[in-house]
């Protein structure tokens, strides 16, 4: 066994990064399945990402997210509109979404975002959308008819080697999930004016 001291808490700090630690094995161990809990993708994050600040995670977002949408843009060609727009449905403005970017077709729009830098890996890695995004995959679709295609975008200039990629969804994959969403929302709205109308007269 070897026995490494360090004169200050910042270098013990540092040198426990990329290592599973005592404290960090319970975030690596999988015990059901096969799949890869977030420990592992934190250690890929610690040896290949730059070191991260202290920036809100929003605000971090929100500052990313116009150069998320030109990368996209630079990659594909696609022509993409952007600016502070919120969709709703016709048939029920309660139902919306705010969109990063679209085509002036609206059939193909851009959604971004900023991860951590482990979990931007385990987008990249797993090619799946985070599943705190899922229903805000749907949403695109469930609010916007003409919707054919959303891409996905991932951003995260700490990681030099795959700052940025994107995942594709198309609305015939999800259909049954947008029909599903869409009565639910429909059924809960209904429900909430209901209470406020009991409330309120």
């Amino acid at each position: 066994m070897r026995v490494i001291n360090f004169n200050s808490k910042e270098e013990w700090f540092t040198g426990r990064l990329g290592k599973i630690t005592g404290s960090r094995l319970k975030d690596i161990v999988v015990k059901r399945g096969s799949g890869k809990k977030i420990g592992f993708y934190e250690l890929i994050a610690e040896r290949i990402a730059l070191p991260s600040t202290d920036e809100n995670p929003m605000d971090r977002g929100t500052r990313l997210e116009e150069i998320a949408v030109s990368r996209f843009i630079e990659e594909t060609g696609i022509k993409v509109e952007t600016g502070h727009t919120i969709w709703s449905r016709d048939d029920n403005n309660s139902i919306a979404i705010s969109p990063d970017g679209w085509t002036e077709d609206l059939t193909q729009a851009v959604e971004s975002k900023s991860l951590s830098s482990a979990r931007h890996i385990e987008a990249y890695l797993t090619q799946e959308i985070p599943d705190e995004y899922k229903m805000q995959t749907y949403q695109y679709f469930i609010v916007n008819d003409k919707l054919e295609t959303l891409y996905f975008c991932f951003y995260d200039p700490r990681i030099p080697c795959k700052e940025f990629f994107y995942i594709t969804i198309s609305r015939e994959n999800i259909e049954k999930e947008i029909a599903e969403y869409l009565k639910y929302q429909e059924d809960t709205i209904k429900e909430v004016e209901e209470i406020v109308t009991k409330l309120t007269f």
